[in-house]
């Protein structure tokens, strides 16, 4: 018998244990495959805090802190590598720049050190950058990324009782809740469910199915190149349009409206590419982009995690649907899921709960990348 048992050790299954086992209780990882080998594993590792919500924001600046002090926090055996490289989100129209103005806002009521910034500015920023057809920017200079994100996963893991075992099922035991599985039976007085896209695995039999869905995301890396060509992270939704270059001197560069199937498309994503190259950071023109990387987010109807008790399942807790930025708020969720185990309340909860989408209470997240 447990105080808790969590299912999935992606990121946030094992920031959820690290976060409850610091509170005193008892806590066990049931992981089917292996620390960070799903979602988490293949996330380039950014940490961003411009969004277009509030809740998003708090929950990112928050998170942001924890992230930047993870080294120590975790004693990692091997350096984690955050770097605040900073994120440009460029506008090439006026509606689009009082989008990321209006954003902006939101971002400084939260406490995130954004603000908009001239074309002029922005080619400052950003070496290279071409600015001839942007009508401003917004810019954050303490988001960044990590060099090793699988790593900072790992080091959290270290902290945590992970167990490697599929579970088969989900229910109730007397007072509390009893997984199932080849590994035979674990008894715990509370769950938390973290299994990305295939959270209704379990809670559909228990009649708790979520609005969350598979979305395909794909991004094309290059082979390290060693000249550093571009070190904030450059985004430009009105070209479908973004690029990066790693700390390992990979340069990554998406299609921001790649769907199908890579066999059929590739061909039409890399050309968004190669055009929002040509018109946005032309000094990554001779990057070779010969590898096409393909992900899966678990996206919910607006964008927003799905956090806190299943209603009508006490003990019952739920930690997914993070449509591709979990890695960037697990320090915060894993705090505000852990107090919705230990039954303290937290606005969070009350927004972003499970019941929020029979209610028609959603809060839809804009900033999406």
């Amino acid at each position: 018998m447990t105080d808790v048992a969590v299912v999935g050790a992606g990121v946030t299954g094992v920031s959820v244990a690290l976060a409850l086992e610091q509170r005193g209780l008892d806590v066990v990882v049931v992981e089917r495959s292996g620390v960070a080998s799903g979602q988490s594993g293949v996330q380039p590792g950014g940490v961003r805090q411009q969004w277009g919500t509030a809740t998003a924001c708090r929950l990112a600046r928050e998170s942001a802190v924890w992230w930047s002090e993870a080294d120590e926090r975790l004693a990692s055996p091997v350096p984690l590598g955050f770097t605040a490289c900073g994120y440009l989100f460029a506008a090439h129209s006026a509606d689009a720049l009082a989008r990321l103005a209006g954003n902006v806002v939101v971002q400084n009521a939260e406490g995130v050190a954004s603000r908009i910034v001239s074309p002029a500015e922005a080619a400052e920023l950003v070496a290279g950058l071409a600015v001839e057809e942007l009508t401003g920017a917004a810019w954050c200079a303490e988001d960044g990324y990590f060099d090793q994100p699988q790593a900072a996963v790992e080091a959290i893991a270290r902290h945590v009782d992970v167990r490697i075992a599929a579970v088969d099922a989900l229910g109730r035991a007397g007072d509390g809740w009893e997984l199932s599985g080849p590994f035979g039976r674990i008894a715990a007085d509370a769950v938390v469910v973290a299994t990305g896209v295939d959270v209704n695995h379990l809670l559909g039999p228990l009649g708790s199915a979520l609005p969350i869905e598979r979305e395909e995301r794909h991004l094309f890396l290059s082979e390290p190149v060693r000249e550093r060509l571009l070190e904030p992270l450059v985004i430009a939704s009105e070209l479908h349009f973004a690029a990066k270059q790693l700390g390992n001197g990979r340069v990554l560069a998406s299609d921001l409206g790649a769907v199908g199937d890579p066999a059929e498309n590739a061909p039409r994503w890399r050309a968004t590419v190669r055009e929002g190259i040509r018109r946005l950071v032309p000094r990554l023109e001779h990057v070779d982009f010969a590898v096409l990387a393909s992900g899966t987010y678990d996206v919910t109807p607006d964008r927003q995690p799905v956090l806190g008790p299943v209603p009508g399942h006490e003990g019952l807790h739920v930690a997914a649907g993070f449509s591709g930025h979990g890695f960037m708020i697990a320090p915060a969720v894993a705090r505000i899921v852990a107090a919705g185990v230990l039954g303290e309340p937290d606005a969070v909860l009350d927004i972003l709960d499970p019941g929020r989408f029979a209610d028609g209470r959603l809060v839809p997240e804009s900033q999406i990348v």
